[in-house]
């Protein structure tokens, strides 16, 4: 087998996602490895067909997670469910088994919100993170500094795994967008969260330590977005935003044959997005 593929995906609600093809499309994707971000269930609400398999940690009682996930075969699955229910929450599906899953950033703050899962497959670790947004309940600005925070904290816990020898893969909804060649519509955003000039400084750090933006180091062309607003046409007039990544070490980069956006999937207001990789990454 000459590459092998890994997606990152928002799902927007993985029982919604479920009730619009989900599990249709895993099983025709080809992937190795999919990460799932925004399940916003409880374990027992993930479908019966995901479930049947393998769900090494969860948070909560397994009987929410959409039957028909919970009986999908041949893969390996892992769920961090955050506190608060319908809200946040991350998921793993693999063809192999991991050698190690956590899902600590070793604060409470952070953790009690199942943003993040840390998966070791050899000499890979794939972060699977989805990044808070910056907006607060009055749609202001007031939770950028938590964002930053937990940016930060991912930052310094992944760097530590780069200098530890494991090749490193941080995919997911990061809720950013980096420069203004990542969305339609950059003037009319810059007070934006996803667009501020904080937010954007802070994935500008991530790369000049090394970080590589897997997707623009195969295409530097505009009009490549991974998220639209749900309002009717803005999908279909591609006015998106691309805030979701595959960031690679160095160290992992090597072994990065490609990168791709997948707009015409459909199912959720973000679409499927990956790497595909040289088998050797895991060794």
């Amino acid at each position: 087998m000459d590459r092998l593929r890994i997606y990152s995906w928002n799902v927007n609600g993985i029982r919604a996602a479920a009730e619009k093809g989900f599990v249709g499309w895993l099983k025709r994707c080809r992937g190795e490895i999919v990460g799932i971000q925004e399940v916003r269930a409880q374990p027992e609400q993930i479908p019966e067909e995901l479930r049947a398999v393998g769900i090494q940690e969860v948070r909560a009682q397994p009987e929410q997670i959409p039957e028909e996930l919970r009986a999908i075969k041949r893969w390996h699955q892992h769920y961090s469910i955050p506190e608060r229910k319908g809200y946040s929450g991350v998921g793993l599906l693999s063809r192999r088994e991991p050698d190690r899953i956590e899902t600590s950033l070793g604060e409470d703050r952070f953790d009690v919100e199942g943003r993040l899962q840390l998966a070791r497959f050899g000499r890979l670790v794939i972060a699977n993170g989805y990044f808070p947004n910056g907006s607060g309940k009055d749609r202001d600005n007031s939770r950028i500094p938590y964002k930053l925070d937990w940016y930060r904290a991912l930052f310094d816990r992944v760097q530590r795994l780069r200098r530890g020898g494991y090749r490193v893969l941080v995919m997911g909804d990061f809720n950013t967008a980096h420069r203004e060649i990542d969305l339609a519509r950059p003037k009319a955003n810059r007070k934006t969260s996803g667009f501020c000039a904080e937010e954007r400084a802070e994935l500008d750090r991530w790369i000049q330590a090394g970080w590589v933006d897997t997707f623009r180091r195969f295409e530097p062309g505009p009009d490549h977005y991974t998220w639209w607003s749900q309002r009717f046409g803005v999908r279909e007039k591609n006015i998106g935003w691309r805030i979701d990544y595959v960031l690679a070490s160095p160290a992992a980069m090597k072994f990065v044959r490609a990168a791709f956006i997948k707009p015409n999937v459909k199912g959720s207001d973000h679409c499927p997005i990956g790497v595909d990789v040289d088998p050797a990454i895991f060794g």
